[in-house]
């Protein structure tokens, strides 16, 4: 059980104004802000010790750290709006402004909605990534693989996040959404400037061709979208087309929008998440070797690797959310508008939940129920999916590449700076 969530409740102290070092992280600059994102899991700690809830400046929010706490507001949606769910990190330039008009506008998503609308846009996903649909998609996922693993095998060395973990889920989900073969690359081109342009600073005139690929991704889906219109297929972009505007008529420029943003939602979660369990499972198992070596020697350790490769470094380490009404959590009072961060990767690693949290261990026996998928009705629909990628890649890997470890040649690996789809920004192997 969490700490602290019988502590009465307390009033907030201003971040401005609070004195207590114990509730506070230092002021905010990008530089502070990255350092906390490359490595967020000392700042997580002190807020599990910490009575009640602090306040992170670089975060613009309270931080929701203990698993409880987390599953509590997970669970609170008529409190805890989602609308901000992924509030941009980053203001955008007047040169990006100038171009994304040329594309689609945001709408609400599943991501970003809660109650009867959040159930509209989850119905047909549930349908898409229902077990029956993932079982038939795993073996293309699985040739997808062997192809990847067949054009590096030969050369003995690769870097992994580029020759594998990015592509093979792009493959996949592309193929989920009906996408044709040749449009992969482009849309999961445009997936990542998108995620860019939201997340990471950039120059003007960079944000501005961000935002250009970005428009570019959207006319794309939107072909899609107005095909499938005319001609539906088995696939998810047809069946989003019939759920979210059902009938015949041609599609109106309002629901053009809201497909678009829905497909695109779907296509970036679909494949960065992924990409980036994969990046930072392989990470993991490679930096000690012990644990790879235990793979290699009992495959049928894979699904318990999948588990705990996703709950010791979660791939979506946070959503945000905001208090609708004046409310109480961990014992601290909250004002209507507060912002908070309900970071999943502080609760997979709450030592109140698990035993020797912060040890990556494959062989750890069967436990709670993590976190990295979320939980309550924003639980991820493609979790599913995700797991069964991981799962092939690690017993492909594991009797193809037996020998796979670190480039002892190229740099150490080091993770992006972000809480979206964190992940290694490289990943050179050998074997």
């Amino acid at each position: 059980m969490a700490r602290h969530r019988s502590s009465p409740a307390r009033a907030v102290p201003h971040p401005a104004t609070d004195r207590d070092p114990e509730a506070r992280v230092p002021s905010h600059d990008q530089a502070r802000r990255d350092e906390l994102y490359l490595d967020p899991y000392p700042l997580y700690a002190r807020a599990r010790r910490t009575e009640g809830l602090i306040h992170v400046p670089e975060f613009d929010a309270w931080l929701v750290a203990r698993d409880q706490d987390v599953r509590e507001v997970l669970l609170r949606a008529a409190d805890f709006s989602s609308a901000n769910s992924l509030l941009p990190d980053i203001p955008l330039s007047e040169a990006a402004l100038g171009v994304l008009p040329q594309g689609f506008a945001p709408r609400p998503t599943v991501v970003s909605t809660d109650g009867a609308d959040h159930r509209r846009h989850r119905a047909v996903l549930n349908r898409g990534l229902s077990t029956a649909r993932v079982a038939a998609l795993v073996p293309y996922a699985r040739e997808c693989a062997r192809e990847l693993v067949d054009g590096i095998e030969a050369d003995g060395s690769a870097e992994l996040v580029e020759a594998y973990a990015r592509r093979l889920p792009g493959e996949v989900v592309g193929r989920l959404i009906g996408l044709d073969p040749q449009d992969v690359p482009a849309a999961v081109h445009g997936g990542h400037r998108a995620e860019e342009l939201l997340f990471r600073p950039m120059p003007p005139q960079a944000q501005a061709a961000a935002a250009a690929d970005v428009v570019a991704l959207q006319h794309l889906l939107d072909g899609y979208i107005r095909d499938r219109r005319a001609v539906p297929r088995d696939d998810l972009c047809s069946a989003m087309v019939a759920a979210l505007a059902p009938g015949d008529d041609e599609l109106t420029l309002e629901q053009r929008h809201e497909l678009v943003a829905s497909l695109q939602n779907l296509l970036i979660a679909g494949f960065l998440t992924t990409s980036a369990m994969i990046g930072s499972t392989l990470l993991h198992l490679l930096r000690d070797r012990a644990q790879w070596e235990a793979l290699r020697a009992d495959p049928a350790l894979v699904p318990a690797a999948v588990e705990e490769a996703a709950r010791y470094d979660t791939a979506v380490q946070a959503f945000r959310r905001t208090a609708t009404r004046p409310v109480s959590l961990a014992g601290t009072k909250l004002p209507a508008g507060a912002n908070v961060l309900v970071a999943y990767g502080s609760a997979n690693r709450d030592e109140d939940r698990y035993e020797r949290a912060d040890r990556f261990d494959i062989t750890r026996p069967a436990g709670p129920h993590h976190l990295s998928f979320g939980h309550g009705p924003h639980g991820c629909p493609g979790s599913q999916l995700a797991r069964e990628q991981l799962r092939l890649t690690l017993e492909l890997f594991v009797r193809r590449l037996p020998d796979l470890r670190l480039d002892p040649e190229a740099p150490a690996p080091t993770m992006r700076p972000t809480l979206i789809h964190r992940s290694p920004q490289a990943l050179h192997a050998t074997w």
